[in-house]
């Protein structure tokens, strides 16, 4: 019998309501002891007087009762809405405590749920997601994978594969049998071919899901006094990086969380770029020129009075990267470059068509495609892993069908090392130690 768990499910401290929760074995049992033998009819919330060991009233608290394996983890759920004073709080853990309830894991009622076979990997994943999520695209995709369409399209995978591992081993196994046509293996060319291009694809999404959970990267290059710091605290509306006229003040990076569009943007503020003076400044330099190459997007930050750094710029900068001429308010405008954004920081003064640009670029690179978007590194891993394993197969097929079986078993364990059907212990500590306590 598994222990029966508890936990505060919202944030402590004073409140209107706290919510505590339970889940195991013994739950029935523990509200038989809270309510003094009035424990609600299941699914039904009702008014209830809590009291502890000693048979004193500690609350008048609503109270939800779920029998397994109708519940969130599968096992008996129980839901308390005590008022959310620390006295109360503090009144209700400890009776539950003394009923011999221990204290929930973080994660440990979504982990039991995964156990259960009420959520696989993914969806666990997506409900951690939406927990965490704080744009409205990433509330979008975390509820989408949290109501299973990676695992739509993960099982789908295993079960083709299956089939082409069932194809490839009649061969094997029955190459005299009438019923089992010469070459049976041959059969599962097609379907390998079509995996290993639906994978691909899968894969080849420019790290959307990824850029969605995490930010999309912007990082301001240039030399020192351009204006990037100026650039930062106007695009952030805040004063986020110091700004003097002493070149070289910001050493290391200054990044800034932003919401465009409905999309989280991470914009990093980095250290001129010339021939360092000091140590200190020479490894600004370098985590400067390392985040420019990491970023989804480099924004050139030029003063509009130098040719210098201008050309410095345009040899620096990608194709799709976007060039900034800064104090323009100290320059004629006529003689602005037609590829650049002439603005001035100091002003705000053209600082509104940069950052819609900014925005368009993240609107284009992040939005929705058909397939759902790998959302983590451990996805793209096991399936960058499968793909592997179906191009040896289909190289094998017609010479070695018992090896290309071997490369498909491979593939169909990574395809479930996705959704958590095989033991990865390792794979699920880490997933679910990231879940707040009480989910």
């Amino acid at each position: 019998m598994k222990t029966t768990i508890y936990a505060l499910s919202t944030p402590p401290g004073r409140s209107g309501v706290a919510v505590i929760r339970l889940s195991g074995d013994r739950v029935g049992l523990v509200l038989d002891k809270l309510t003094r033998g009035q424990r609600p009819p299941p699914r039904l919330a009702s008014v209830r007087r809590l009291s502890n060991e000693a048979g004193e009233i500690f609350d008048e608290s609503l109270v939800l009762y779920f029998q397994k394996p109708a519940s969130f983890t599968g096992e008996d759920v129980a839901e308390l809405q005590v008022h959310g004073g620390p006295a109360v709080i503090e009144a209700a853990l400890d009776t539950l405590d003394s009923l011999g309830c221990l204290v929930a894991e973080p994660g440990e009622f979504t982990r039991r749920a995964f156990e259960n076979g009420r959520l696989d990997l993914t969806e666990a994943e997506g409900l951690a997601d939406l927990i965490d999520a704080e744009t409205e695209a990433q509330r979008r995709q975390a509820l989408s994978q949290m109501s299973g369409a990676l695992k739509e399209l993960y099982e789908g995978w295993r079960s083709t594969l299956i089939n082409v591992l069932a194809s490839i081993e009649g061969e094997i196994d029955f190459p005299d049998e009438e019923d089992v046509p010469d070459a049976l293996s041959h059969r599962a060319h097609l379907p390998l071919t079509e995996l290993i291009a639906s994978m691909g694809e899968h894969l080849d999404d420019d790290r959307r899901g990824e850029r969605i959970r995490t930010g999309f990267s912007v990082a301001l290059i240039g030399a020192p006094n351009a204006g990037k710091s100026s650039l930062l605290n106007c695009l952030a509306r805040r004063d986020a990086a110091i700004v003097t006229d002493i070149p070289g003040t910001t050493r290391d990076i200054v990044e800034v969380r932003l919401v465009m569009a409905g999309f989280p943007v991470v914009i990093s503020d980095t250290a001129g770029l010339r021939e360092a003076v000091d140590a200190v400044e020479a490894e600004g330099v370098r985590r400067a020129l390392d985040r420019a190459v990491e970023a989804d997007l480099r924004i050139g930050v030029a003063d509009a009075r130098s040719e210098e750094e201008l050309l410095d710029l345009q040899q620096r900068l990608k194709d799709g990267d976007l060039l900034v001429l800064n104090k323009m308010d100290l320059v004629d405008k006529t003689a602005r470059d037609d590829e650049a954004y002439g603005l001035s920081a100091k002003s705000g003064d053209g600082v509104s068509e940069l950052e819609a640009r900014i925005e368009e670029i993240v609107v284009d690179r992040l939005s929705a495609r058909e397939l759902p978007a790998i959302s983590r590194t451990r996805h793209r891993k096991s399936v960058k892993e499968a793909v592997d394993a179906l191009i040896r197969a289909r190289l094998k097929l017609a010479q070695a069908p018992e090896l290309a079986g071997e490369d498909v078993r491979l593939a169909v364990r990574a395809t479930e090392a996705l959704t958590g059907r095989v033991d990865v212990e390792d794979i699920l500590d880490r997933v679910f130690s990231q879940f707040c306590i009480g989910k």
